[in-house]
């Protein structure tokens, strides 16, 4: 650790300091001090007296000494989805969050501005347009991490390195809150920040020698200090520590990583030193129920949409929703789990784009009409213009498995049982229509992304005119019969759940879209009618199963290219829909 540029800075910053003061702030004897100020007099760094007003005062060769540690700027992490934190960020990113009616992001770009830090960086990704206005604002720089949804913190640092390489920079989360400024236009060495905790805990904890440097990390500690807030990278650590880190990003296996992790198998190799900050100094709110206790004004004035339409619907104040978990997200909706009186729910906010995607209020009306059924969710709440719902959640719920041939079984007689129910809806789910409609979201978008899209649109129109030809009887299907759609309670019963696509059409569809999210092969396929129908199929039903499959697959390509289109990617599903929208179709030519 550099103590004489601690010892500079700290006269730089208070130059009416004692030695005592001295040694209390960097935690030195005042023997070290006394030493210490002595070698800067020997190096002519302070004046060699001080000044008649009591004060300390630095040289010009002082001057120059601390220039070396002037903090160049700020990188600030703010990509992430931050789903402890749900539903508040579903709408605004974690570190656009207020407490106390300041913003967590710009509590801390003001603090670095007190010191004259105003190089700042923000990585962003999760919602990346809700911080454009702070380059008006702030005058900050923002970097796009297009990993921010498939990998963490690692590949953050991994993409913003040439920010950090040669300079002096500190290393921020957006969702940090600072009661005082701990930021100084001159550090001396990289640091970490760390609070002291009793009792066990999960976080990292630190050990250190004597001069403060970090000597070893581990995950989970006992009356330790812990890894906690701000970092500081200095050039020099920078220049050890990045060579590591992209090391690390390019070893197969770390995309879960934390940058941190590559830090703790460093040590040894790089310097990095405590940085010790008293209680209620740094604030790292790990969940919705923590800030709430923080800021009085989350209990019951969230402003969010979703808690408020909770309060609303049960008559209720917002702090007496508790235990809000993130559930995992669909690919057309977000949702999270809540309690309230120990009852549990589930409520569902409609994804991006949905609105064109989705007639609630024909999603309204089957949930309506399959009601005597009783083989739906229990819904207790159902908005036909916005698509928000809260239903009752199923403890100890499961979804069933694709390779579970009695939980396959199961599914079939609860599709078999809605087709044969007589329950009919005013609205019909035309596959062709949509497949229409999805293409000229497609286009205004920027394309469908296909080499060859012209002529498997035309095989597609093919497969329709021979569907039609076989002018088979409709009944209520339900569309996205989705497997995870399908969830088989404690009890043994199952609920067919998500009826947004619902509607009158040939039966055998709800085969053909099982069948493709599944990622079913030809003998499985085959199998699945068997288990529908309880005997082979005949050759149109074959034939109308491997139509809705190559049609399916076609639709749900053309889906997932248009909600990519609005930032969200889904990995190779695009891919594996169009290929049985073009295996099908050959099969069914052969046939």
């Amino acid at each position: 650790m550099n103590r004489i540029g601690l010892v500079c800075r700290y006269i730089k910053e208070h130059p009416y300091c004692t030695q005592r003061e001295l040694a209390q702030q960097l935690e030195l004897s005042l023997g070290t001090v006394n030493t210490l100020l002595k070698e800067c007099y020997k190096r002519k760094f302070l004046a060699q007296e001080k000044s008649t007003a009591g004060t300390y005062e630095l040289t010009g060769a002082g001057e120059h000494f601390l220039e070396q540690f002037r903090v160049d700027g700020a990188l600030l992490i703010a990509a992430g989805f931050g789903s402890r934190f749900v539903p508040l960020t579903f709408e605004t990113p974690k570190g656009l969050l207020e407490v106390f009616g300041e913003r967590m992001i710009e509590r801390q770009i003001l603090q670095l501005h007190q010191v004259g830090i105003t190089n700042i960086t923000i990585v962003v990704g999760y919602l990346k347009e809700k911080f454009e206005y702070l380059i008006d604002k702030y005058g900050v720089t923002l970097l796009y991490n297009p990993e921010y949804s498939c990998k963490n913190t690692l590949a953050t640092i991994y993409r913003a390195r040439e920010i950090l390489r040669g300079r002096n920079m500190y290393v921020l989360s957006s969702d940090n809150w600072m009661r005082e400024n701990m930021f100084h236009s001159w550090e001396c060495d990289a640091w970490y920040a760390a609070v002291y905790m009793e009792g066990n805990t999960s976080e990292w904890s630190l050990k250190y020698n004597r001069k403060k440097c970090i000597t070893e990390i581990t995950i989970g500690g006992n009356n330790c200090w812990v890894m906690y807030g701000p970092v500081y990278f200095s050039r020099n650590f920078s220049e050890q520590f990045l060579p590591l880190l992209e090391a690390a990003y390019k070893t197969p296996g770390t995309e879960q990583m934390y940058w941190e992790h590559v830090l703790k198998d460093s040590i040894g190799n790089v310097e990095i030193y405590i940085n010790k900050q008293p209680d209620s100094q740094i604030y790292e709110f790990e969940n919705l129920e923590e800030l709430r206790r923080f800021d009085p004004k989350y209990q019951n004035q969230s402003d969010n949409k979703a808690m408020e339409l909770i309060a609303d619907v049960f008559h209720i104040q917002e702090s007496e929703v508790h235990n809000i978990q993130c559930l995992k997200s669909g690919m057309t909706n977000k949702s999270f789990y809540f309690q309230l009186n120990g009852q549990p729910y589930i409520c569902r906010i409609p994804g991006s784009g949905t609105e064109f995607l989705i007639s609630r209020p024909q999603e309204t009306a089957v949930y309506k009409a399959i009601k005597p059924l009783n083989i739906s969710e229990e819904v207790i709440y159902m908005d036909e213009h916005t698509g928000y719902k809260i239903a009752k959640y199923y403890e100890g719920a499961r979804n069933a498995s694709s390779s579970n041939i009695e939980d396959m079984n199961s599914c079939m007689k609860v599709l078999h049982r809605l087709h044969t129910s007589g329950i009919v809806v005013d609205h019909d789910f035309d596959i062709w229509e949509r497949i229409c409609f999805y293409e000229k979201l497609c286009m205004s978008h920027g394309g469908t992304l296909f080499e060859d899209y012209e002529i498997v649109h035309n095989k597609m129109a093919e497969l329709t005119d021979y569907l039609k030809r076989l002018g088979r009887l409709k009944t209520l299907a339900h569309i996205d019969s989705n497997v995870d759609n399908f969830l088989i309670l404690s009890d043994g019963s199952i609920k067919l759940i998500d009826w947004e696509y619902a509607g009158m059409c040939d039966p055998l569809i709800d085969l053909g879209m099982c069948a493709i999210y599944s990622y079913y092969n030809d003998d499985q396929v085959e199998q699945l009618m068997m288990l529908y129908l309880g005997r082979s199929p005949e050759k149109e039903e074959r034939s109308a199963v491997y139509c809705y499959m190559a049609l399916g697959g076609f639709l749900w390509a053309l889906w997932a290219v248009y909600k990519k289109a609005l930032g969200e990617e889904f990995g190779d599903y695009t891919l594996i829909m169009y290929r049985y929208a073009k295996r099908y179709y050959e099969k069914i030519k052969k046939m």
